[in-house]
């Protein structure tokens, strides 16, 4: 396996991962008084924006070419943080 290929599976298992995280804060939303379902989807619809962000930059990943996906590590590396903080402050708001 490649250094790029281990790196692609690396970041699909964390997205996956993520992916599980937003469908349980779906749950918890519906579940929710109205007033609070609100508040909820708009910190969900914000984790969903970075998830589809970070999905976007694994897609350019993996059409790289060996030579060129390190140079996208960058701005991936990026939207993975997005996405982790994203999540991490929509739990601290459901609690």
């Amino acid at each position: 396996m490649s250094m790029k290929e281990a790196y692609v599976k690396k970041l699909q298992a964390q997205l996956d991962e993520w992916n599980a995280e937003i469908d349980k804060l779906k749950a918890k939303a519906d579940s929710a008084q109205a007033d609070a379902k609100v508040a909820y989807d708009t910190q969900i619809n914000k984790v969903k924006a970075e998830q589809v962000e970070a999905q976007k930059k694994l897609n350019e990943l993996q059409q790289a070419s060996e030579t060129a996906w390190e140079d996208l590590k960058t701005g991936i590396e990026i939207a993975w943080d997005n996405l982790e903080s994203a999540t991490k402050k929509a739990w601290s708001r459901f609690d």
